[in-house]
């Protein structure tokens, strides 16, 4: 067994060099790709395509795409997820829940310290490579997210929220912001801080659970971890789950509730045994393009789950991107360290930080957001945008030392620029009442339909995009004061339904508003003797208003419902 070692980790070694240079071949295409005429608008069909595509990769056995290395890539989850929405097709969300439900059980979720490493070494979600990464943080939240609203299951909030706790605990700066990474290694080794010895967790949580904490993470005796260096398993342990809560009540003859509180108690007496060793480094650089995906991901699960301290970590977030990483002329920085920011902000740093500001007006309603983001989107268009082909270059006109100017689209580890953006600006022209960023948006389209049509499951969250552009769109007027309890219902039974395509908008009550300057068309939705009143509207064509939620669901409904 042993002279197989060598061979075993020269295959490995070998199929990852492939998988590697596999995807740098495909990149390599689709990059080169893009400089083509525009062509027509994306439609429906690429949504049914990439469905296709999707589905003939799907491991029905593991979940996720392909097979090992296997990567989360959470905007394949979103886009099925919105699919599903479009079409009630059930394939598309058994995809989403079988892969979350794997990633969630399986060793690439740190079940001890919470947050998942970057991604898993074999097909089933066991061996992680152990780095954690803010931005698989942030876009795995928005998935779990996005799968609670589209299901209403409870296990995928409480995944989100545990995510989020990491983050908040574990990746924050004290300045603002966000660190970037946690590395995978600790002592010279990676993983040693993650894994586990049977005698180390009879130690650290007593003899009364640690039979429980042995059956449910599957530990054994001689380890199922081999070390990197001697090919050979050392007794050290991943901690994964195989079984669901009802099966594992079930074999212990626990009341499932009972069992979760044991279970969490058995995860803190492994945090603190596990918080004496020694942590793996952080990469404490505050990337405003990450930390655009983070405050967003905290903004849409405040939003979600009614929860305003992820709001409020969302706005010390942006209020600290707005502060510090930006220049003198307002142009947004990349990267801030030591008390430096530097470097000039890319097209993805646009994008993602103005879906950040766009998902916290979306959860507080604060005008200041929606004005930072409008600005910014300005900035955007005057110096990333290809007016000649559509789409946004990856650096802006004035970046210094660049021959050539490249355009992205792939969605890879994270989504393209041009693919956040697209959505973003389809986004502002339903806020604004504008029809400017919906044409630059369509140049975005026209610019890539070519190359997205070659290959649609590489471009998810351009999807999503398509999605939102093909319609319908539901906008969501609500006139009211906003401390209110009757406005406060309404923003309720609105946060309850799951409308992946609308935009909601809060007009208070009395007094001029800043929304008469962002969004004019605003100014005749008012009040209905003195309560707060609805108005839900397609294609900018409104219905009647509607002064109790339950007419105004009535309504939303009617108006998403596709014709």
């Amino acid at each position: 067994m042993r002279e197989l070692v060598p061979r075993v980790k020269e295959l490995w070694a070998t199929r990852r060099e492939e998988a590697v240079r596999s995807a740098a071949q495909i990149t390599a295409s689709l990059r080169n790709s893009v400089a083509e005429a525009p062509g027509e608008d994306p439609g429906e069909q690429l949504l049914h395509d990439a469905f296709a595509e999707l589905a003939a990769r799907f491991d029905t056995e593991n979940g996720g795409f392909g097979d090992a290395p296997k990567f989360p890539t959470p905007h394949n989850l979103v886009f099925l997820i919105r699919y599903h929405h479009r079409t009630g097709n059930a394939e598309a969300l058994g995809m989403v829940e079988k892969t979350l439900q794997s990633m969630r059980r399986g060793g690439m979720y740190d079940h001890v310290g919470l947050g998942f490493h970057r991604y898993s070494t074999d097909a089933r979600w066991l061996v992680p490579h152990f780095e954690k990464m803010l931005y698989d943080q942030a876009l795995l939240a928005t998935a779990y997210t996005e799968a609670f609203r589209a299901t209403g299951k409870d296990e995928y909030a409480a995944a989100a929220r545990e995510v989020l706790t990491y983050v908040l605990r574990d990746m924050a700066a004290p300045e603002g912001g966000f660190h970037s990474a946690e590395d995978a290694d600790s002592e010279g080794e990676e993983g040693r801080f993650y894994l586990w010895t049977v005698d180390e967790v009879r130690e650290a949580v007593g003899t009364g659970d640690a039979g429980l904490a042995i059956d449910v993470f599957n530990l054994e005796d001689g380890g199922n971890f081999t070390g990197e260096v001697t090919g050979e398993r050392d007794g050290r342990n991943i901690l994964h789950v195989t079984n669901s809560m009802d099966d594992i009540a079930a074999k212990w003859n626990i009341p499932v509730p009972e069992l979760r509180e044991r279970l969490e108690a058995i995860r803190r007496k492994l945090y603190d045994y596990r918080e004496k060793r020694v942590r793996p480094g952080r990469d404490d650089k505050v990337l405003t393009d990450w930390n655009g995906l983070m405050i967003a991901a905290l903004a849409r699960a405040a939003w979600v789950f009614d929860e305003p301290d992820y709001a409020v970590a969302a706005g010390r977030a942006a209020g600290f991107i707005l502060g510090t990483l930006r220049t003198a002329d307002g142009r947004l920085l990349h990267r801030y360290r030591d008390g430096e920011a530097g470097l000039a902000a890319t097209i993805d740093d646009y994008a993602f930080f103005i879906d950040g500001l766009l998902e916290l007006y979306a959860a507080t309603f604060d005008t200041a957001y929606l004005e930072a983001a409008i600005n910014l989107n300005e900035d955007a268009v005057r110096h990333f945008r290809d007016e000649a082909t559509g789409g946004f270059y990856f650096t802006a006109d004035d970046s210094e030392g660049l021959l050539v100017r490249r355009k992205e689209v792939y969605d890879g580890a994270v989504p393209s620029g041009n693919s956040v953006a697209m959505l973003n600006l389809l986004r502002l022209a339903h806020i604004t009442g504008d029809t400017g960023p919906a044409d630059i948006a369509r140049g975005i389209g026209r610019a890539f339909s070519g190359t997205v049509a070659q290959m649609p499951y590489a471009f998810t969250q351009f999807l999503v995009a398509v999605d939102f552009a093909v319609g319908p769109v539901s906008d969501v007027v609500i006139a009211g004061d906003a401390r209110a309890a009757a406005t406060k219902r309404l923003l309720a039974a609105v946060r309850a339904l799951y409308v992946p395509r609308a935009v909601v908008l809060l007009r208070p009550a009395s007094g001029a508003s800043v929304m008469d300057g962002i969004a004019p068309f605003t100014r005749e939705y008012t009040t209905v003797d003195g309560k707060a009143t609805a108005y839900v509207c397609r294609d900018f064509r409104c219905s009647l208003p509607a002064t109790d939620a339950a007419a105004m669901l009535d309504r939303l409904r009617s108006e998403t419902r596709l014709r």
